[in-house]
This record gives structure tokens, C-alpha cells and sequence, in this order.
């Protein structure tokens, strides 16, 4: 999966590079065993490390598939959900909670984008109120440069 090349933002639900930690850590393991002892387990740490790299793919798969976000001039993708640009009737600031004393704001109970339970761990919501679909939540790491990005193409 490559980003569209109209894209106006682009958040990686994970990256490839991730796989390199399991043979690096076993590589650790390696140095230490040949620097300490008379037992060097070769093929042992090899197998970990091609499992540890199977195992981190899967959830590099899962992550790319449901925690992706995409922003174009005509489509938002979170995760798994396409909403059209032209469906988002307005975008909400920043939740104030010292404003409004400490209460949650009406969209930050509202659906999650993307067929999730709710905001991935790691990300933060973005209210979007949809035509004629009520009050959504779409979340990012940084949910400044999309909030951004989103406000410069939503047409109220």
C-alpha cells in the first residue's frame, strides 16, 4: 500500500522497519553468548528471530489495514472507512476542558472512524460533524495536522 500522490496527509498505521528489531535483539543476544560463554546457541537464535519477524509482520499487516490514515482533496481513509471530503460538514476545534469545565464535548462520545470500538491507543479524536450522518470522531497521531488539513478542504 503506497499514499495516493494527491495526498495531503499520510500516517502509517506501522512501518516495515519494525521487523528489524527481533534479529537485532537476537543479534544482541549473539554478541553476548560469544563474549561470555562456551555455548553459542546459533540455530536457537535464528529461529527466534525469523518467528519474532513473522509474529511482528502480522501485526505490521493489521496495523497498515486498520490504523492507516490518508487524507486527499476528495477522500478521508481511517483505517478501513472511506468518508468523502464532501460529506464533512465541519471540523471541531480542540476540545477546551478548562471552558467548559471539565466535560466531555458532544462528538467525543460519537462514533470512531474506521469500524473500531475506539480511538487506537497512541492516536487522539478529531470531531467531524457529517452530512446529514451526525457527530463522528476521526483520530491521528497528530490530530493538529489534520485537524489542519482537514479545515483547508471541508466547504461548509
Amino acid at each position: 500500500m503506497t499514499a495516493p500522490e494527491n495526498a495531503l496527509f499520510v500516517e502509517w498505521g506501522a512501518r516495515w522497519r519494525a521487523l528489524a528489531w527481533g534479529p537485532v535483539f537476537c543479534l544482541v543476544a549473539l554478541i553476548v553468548e560469544l563474549t561470555t560463554g562456551p555455548v553459542v546457541h546459533w540455530v536457537a537464535l535464528a529461529v527466534i528471530a525469523v518467528v519474532l519477524m513473522g509474529f511482528t509482520a502480522i501485526q505490521i499487516v493489521a496495523a497498515r489495514r486498520h490504523v492507516t490514515v490518508v487524507l486527499t482533496p476528495d477522500e478521508l481513509t481511517q483505517g478501513t472507512e472511506n468518508v468523502a471530503v464532501a460529506d464533512i460538514a465541519e471540523v471541531f476545534p480542540e476540545p477546551d476542558y478548562v471552558a467548559n469545565g471539565n466535560t466531555l464535548e458532544k462528538w467525543q462520545s460519537a462514533r470512531v472512524l474506521g469500524e473500531l470500538s475506539g480511538v487506537p491507543r497512541g492516536r487522539t479524536a478529531v470531531g467531524l460533524r457529517l452530512r446529514g450522518q451526525g457527530l463522528v470522531q476521526a483520530w491521528a497521531k497528530d490530530d493538529e495536522a489534520l485537524r489542519e488539513h482537514l479545515a483547508s478542504v471541508v466547504r461548509p
